[in-house]
């Protein structure tokens, strides 16, 4: 009976031994993927770790490779040094030994140069007086001929401005002759052109031949730009300025206006050719009319010559 109970025990412990292992059982399978996982990732790291290893072990073999040559190189230094260290000494000693003959010569030497010296500066006292008598006259002669030159070139450069003024004046009044005849002679053609144009009564400007009217015209500005530069006091200037006013009054009778345009300021409007030229110091913005090369002619309030002008701009 105790048998029965006993093995009704043990049936009934091992079934709820198996009941409560169960459980537990079915819990460690599910955990073994993760388990084996987490073995495999550390298989990995171990095995990374050890070519890790590997590679620190051939750099530090190579680094000890290094380390010896370089105690070798450390050696062969030390020797050299050391080879080098009895050189610098030995040449120490060459260099006091040297250095005692050297002083010993510098001074014979500068015992010889003082007495040299010496007998030098007794010769040059002697002599300097000599030198200074010399230099002195030499400079006085040179004063006294730069003086003469100085006078003669003086003189001689005021004959040559006397006779190039005077080259000018004559220059200038043979000039104002040839303007007055020319002059006269252009007055001359003009009057014969009109006599003649009155007899053919000439009904249209069309028709007219202004020729000879525009080249007056060219010459009297010529003449006007000479007289501008001519000084007022040359012979037969003033007889010169009236025939060229007397002309001019001419031609403002027969219907001839010559167009006054130096000095003043061009416009892009005006019915010329312009040659443009620059000047720095000409006031900014400005452009003035500073030369007539030709000028503009008008025939009974009809341009019959374009003006041809220069004109100066900054």
């Amino acid at each position: 009976m105790k048998k029965l109970i006993l093995v009704a025990l043990f049936f009934g412990a091992t079934n709820l031994f198996a009941q409560e292992q169960q459980p537990q059982d079915s819990t460690l399978v599910k955990e073994i993927p993760n388990i084996k996982n987490n073995v495999f990732q550390q298989r990995q790291e171990i095995d990374a770790l050890t070519k890790k290893i590997v590679n620190q072990s051939y750099t530090i073999g190579k680094q000890s490779q290094t380390i010896s040559g370089l105690q070798e190189q450390n050696t062969s230094l030390n020797a050299s040094i050391d080879s080098l260290s009895q050189l610098i000494q030995t040449n120490s000693q060459n260099i006091v030994t040297n250095s005692k003959e050297l002083g010993s010569k510098i001074q014979e030497t500068g015992k010889k140069a003082d007495t040299q010296i010496a007998q030098l500066d007794s010769s040059v006292e002697k002599n300097r007086l000599y030198w200074i008598i010399a230099t002195l006259a030499t400079l006085l002669l040179g004063a006294l001929i730069y003086w003469l030159l100085g006078k003669r070139i003086t003189s001689s450069k005021t004959d040559v401005e006397t006779q190039i003024r005077n080259t000018k004046v004559s220059l200038e009044e043979e000039s104002v002759k040839l303007d007055n005849k020319l002059v006269e002679v252009l007055e001359t053609q003009l009057k014969l052109q009109q006599e003649a144009a009155k007899s053919q009564q000439v009904a249209s400007n069309e028709k007219a031949d202004h020729s000879l009217a525009l080249k007056v015209a060219d010459e009297i500005i010529r003449i006007q730009k000479n007289l501008g530069r001519m000084d007022e006091s040359t012979k037969g200037l003033k007889q010169l300025n009236s025939s060229v006013q007397r002309i001019q009054d001419n031609f403002a009778s027969n219907g001839y206006e010559l167009v006054d345009m130096l000095g003043k300021e061009y416009n892009e409007g005006m019915k010329a050719t312009v040659n443009f030229v620059q000047d720095e110091d000409f006031e900014a913005g400005k452009r003035i009319i500073t030369r007539i090369i030709k000028p503009q002619v008008n025939f009974k309030g009809t341009m019959i010559q374009t003006a041809q002008i220069e004109v100066t701009e900054a």
